[in-house]
């Protein structure tokens, strides 16, 4: 007597050919509840994050100098606007910005990628400790202690001016003094990816734990050192608060201060200048993300592999 067994029938249709199984492609209903309203949300997202973009380069492009008068898009065009901004500070401003944003973003990797090193490669008392108190640190923003930055750096002018109030080289110092919590924290877990192995090899051919670092580690660990350079690039070129508390003078603005200078008083604000200015300071940041797109979605998931 014989008996037959019946396999189930598999979610997806199969079928063989040779050695290699072929999946149908999934049609009809069964494509919209799976795959097809990603597409409609993804769709819907990306005009929403569009559309305000597309209104402040419309404005720009407006001569009548009022936001109101561009709610009908590219109803007119010109460069008047961007000839105007040209002949203001806007260009001192926009070298101003990028020479701290990119100062910032360097000092920020190189401190968070030593951090995160000691952490990851070396064991010694309290590791746990202080880096759990760097993360803890950051709960507290730096614009809690605006009096406290202000007078410090007051002080300091009268011996070291360049140091001072108004100076690119204090408003650095400052944006530094708070970067490294959370970035050797999101490096620390990147860096725990990489073997340890591979130390070990540098060190048997007579590395030291400097060349490690710099000629071995970095090199593996360019995805992390990319998405925290963009972000801390990104947040310090759109900073405001702290950048209005210690620069006063007017040739020392960041492109923040100056659009908002332009915009404070909005009887006369000049939104088509200031709207062109936008659009001219966003330039930077889209180009530096196209740059590392490689990097981002490797960079910010790797680390939660192992931590």
């Amino acid at each position: 007597m014989t008996t037959t067994t019946v396999e189930p029938t598999p979610k997806k249709a199969r079928r063989s050919t040779g050695s290699v199984e072929q999946y149908s492609p999934v049609t009809g209903m069964r494509w919209w509840r799976e795959v097809g309203w990603r597409h409609v949300v993804a769709i819907v997202a990306i005009l929403l994050c569009l559309f305000p973009f597309v209104y402040l380069v419309s404005a720009s492009l407006n001569p009548g100098g009022t936001l109101t008068g561009s709610n009908v898009l590219f109803r007119t065009i010109s460069v008047e606007n961007f000839e105007e901004l040209l002949g203001t500070q806007y260009t001192t401003w926009f070298a101003n910005s990028l020479l701290i944003s990119t100062v910032v973003a360097i000092g920020t990797v190189l401190m968070a990628a030593a951090a995160a090193y000691a952490f990851s490669r070396f064991r010694f008392k309290g590791r746990h400790g202080s880096l759990t108190a760097l993360l803890l640190f950051q709960m507290f923003p730096q614009t809690l202690a605006f009096v406290a930055i202000f007078l410090l750096l007051l002080t300091i002018g009268k011996v070291f001016p360049a140091l001072g109030l108004n100076s690119q080289l204090g408003i650095i110092l400052v944006y530094l003094g708070g970067a490294l919590g959370v970035n050797a924290f999101l490096m620390y877990g990147f860096f725990n990816t990489i073997p340890r192995e591979l130390d070990e090899a540098a060190k048997i051919d007579g590395a030291t734990h400097a060349q490690i670092f710099w000629t071995i580690i970095l090199r593996l660990v360019t995805p992390i050192l990319a998405v925290v350079g963009l972000l801390s690039f990104i947040s310090t070129y759109g900073e405001y608060l702290l950048a209005s508390v210690v620069l006063g003078k007017v040739e020392s603005y960041t492109v923040a201060l100056g659009l908002y200078s332009w915009a404070a008083d909005e009887r006369t604000a000049k939104w088509g200048v200031f709207a062109a200015g936008a659009v001219l300071a966003a330039i930077p940041v889209i180009a530096l993300f196209f740059a590392l797109q490689k990097y981002i979605v490797g960079g910010l998931t790797a680390g939660s592999v192992k931590g």
